[in-house]
This record gives C-alpha cells, structure tokens and sequence, in this order.
C-alpha cells in the first residue's frame, strides 16, 4: 500500500501578530492578520505535499458547509490532497482558531472553537475502502467524539487505531498541549494501536508525570519518559520534539537524537506548525522507507522552514530545499 491518510482536526488558522501578549483588560496592537490551514490532518497533509511527497494523500474529517469549509476543500484541490473523506457537517461550523502571534518572542497562544471536528466520529472512517500505508490521527484531546469512551478502557479513537491496524495500516498520532488533566485517561487506551507517537516536552510531561519543563530537562529524564511511554503500548517508535530537537526510542531500546537547525534568530517569524512540520517530514521518510535517523533530520529541517513565516505551512519548502537548511546553518549543539 501507498500512500498516508490525515484524518482528525481541520481548522482555519487566523494568525494575528501582536506587539506583546496583554494582561486582562489592557491593550496590545495588532500588527497583521492572515487566514492559513490549522489542525494535524489539515497542516500534516499540506506539509507533505509541499516537501513534494511522491505518494498519495487522502484527508478524513469533517467541515462546514461555510466558506471556511469550501477554502479548506479549495486548498487541498490545488495540492493534490484527496477530499472524498472530508465530508461536511451543515449543522456545525468548519472549526476555526484565533492564533495571538506575539512579533518579538514568536510565542503563541491559541483561542479555539470546535466546531464540526468535535463530532467526527468512528462511522466516518473507511479504511476497508481505502487503505494507505500511514494513518496519521491528530490531535488526540482535540476531538471530543473520538475522546469519548465507548467501553470502560477504550475510546473512540482506539478503536478507529484499531480499525486501521487490521487493514494493514502503520498508525501515527499526535496530541494537543491542553492544560487539563485529561492525558492520561484520554491518550493511554490509544498507545497499544499507536505504531508512531508524536508530543512535545508539555504532552510527554502530562502524560507520564514527570517534569520535562521545570527545571530544563537532562537527557536521563527524556529516556526516561520515553521508556515510561514505550511501556505504555506504543507498538514502535515514541517521537519526542522540543525547541533544541528531537528524540526518538523504540521498543528496542534504542534511542536516537537530532539536534534542531541552528536557525539565525532574524529568519524566525513564528513557531505556529512546526510541531506538525516535524511530525511531516519524519512520516514522508517513514513512507519512504528511511531508517529513522534520517527521518528526524528531515522532520528537523521541515520544521526549522515552517518557522520562516507566522503560518503552519507556507514556509514549508521542497524535501531538498528543507534539508538544504541543515547544511547551510548546522544544527544545535
């Protein structure tokens, strides 16, 4: 089989650059504003086709019958990107986030309606009809049907992880960085039909409990979260990524490191998508065959061209043009 499927979280981003992040009830300057693609399916799947991805790929969620939805059907039209699987919901709108961009710091803050992704739902997903290599399902925690538990140990979205894994499928997923309590019961029905686990420092923290933030995190305390996740089912490689790059173990033991791309501070203009940029180029060479080495330097270069516009995608450039970025300016120590 061939190709990767994006399902889950489909939103329009409206990215609005700020001069600094307000107190309540104070004042900041908006600075620009533009709409661009949001959500893991939506930026994964645009990231993949614009690193020129040689293999098919097929989206699955759910829209409004809105302009939103008709531009995110429009976009993925114009990159190659199959939409038979974005169906629309007209009794909910395509889901929307207010990105607060402050210009200095590239730090962001998220105001989110949910819209039509909190009802996709096991009956949307096909796999029978149309299997790929990959599924990859995001974000966990950001998908309030599928968060939902239908027995006593098992959600929605581990049974959609099932599903794909007896049609042959490699499964991939990714989390949100909420702030409640929830990582644990949510995320952990889903790990022994997760092939592939994405999350930052925050999520690896909630999930496991233990502090990657505060104090900064030693190389001993990420191998030992990633074995604490690994244990939890993960059936191959559990990815961490961070600001400084990534790291990466798999059930045998091993553990891999990747250094991010020293990227000079005036080329930075935001870090919204970078996380899925990662996760973008990892999965292409995944697909691809790549011993994993070499797909946490394509995932670090992806994501080190998405930081080059305030969007989740449009610094995103060609595979050789990412890994171009590595050669040019090095990676961190």
């Amino acid at each position: 089989m061939k190709g990767i499927t994006g399902a889950g979280n489909w939103i329009l981003d409206i990215t609005k650059t700020i001069d600094t992040y307000p107190q309540e009830d104070t004042l900041a300057n908006i600075l620009a504003q533009e709409s661009n693609n949001g959500g893991a399916a939506y930026n994964v799947l645009k990231d993949l086709s614009k690193l020129g991805a040689p293999f098919p790929l097929y989206g699955i969620g759910l829209i409004g019958d809105d302009e939103a939805g008709r531009s995110i059907l429009e976009d993925c039209r114009n990159l190659g990107i199959n939409t038979r699987g974005l169906q629309i919901d007209r009794s909910a709108n395509t889901s929307y986030t207010d990105v607060m961009l402050v210009k200095k710091t590239g730090r962001r803050t998220f105001f989110h309606h949910r819209g039509a992704n909190a009802f996709l739902d096991i009956t949307h997903f096909n796999f029978a009809a149309n299997p790929t290599r990959i599924l990859h399902l995001g974000y966990l925690l950001l998908l309030d049907q599928l968060d939902e538990f239908i027995e006593t140990n098992k959600t929605r979205a581990a049974i959609v992880l099932g599903n794909a894994k007896e049609n042959g499928m490699l499964t991939s997923v990714d989390l949100v960085s909420e702030s409640r309590d929830r990582f644990k019961k949510i995320v952990a029905p889903s790990l022994p039909f997760i092939d592939f686990l994405f999350l930052n420092e925050y999520e690896a923290s909630k999930l496991t409990g233990v502090d990657l933030i505060t104090p900064k995190a030693t190389r001993t305390a990420f191998e030992m979260v990633l074995k604490k996740i690994l244990s939890g089912g993960v059936l191959q490689w559990a990815i961490l990524h961070f600001p400084e790059g990534a790291i990466a173990g798999n059930r045998n033991g091993q553990i891999l490191y990747q250094e991010s791309v020293d990227m000079p501070p005036s080329n930075i203009i935001g870090t919204t998508g970078a996380g899925d940029a990662f996760a973008a180029g990892v999965l292409y060479g995944i697909h691809e065959g790549w011993p994993m080495e070499k797909c946490l330097e394509l995932g670090v270069c992806s994501a080190a061209a998405s930081l080059t516009h305030a969007s989740c995608s449009e610094g995103v450039r060609s595979m050789k043009e990412c890994l171009e970025l590595g050669v040019k300016y090095g990676f961190n120590s």
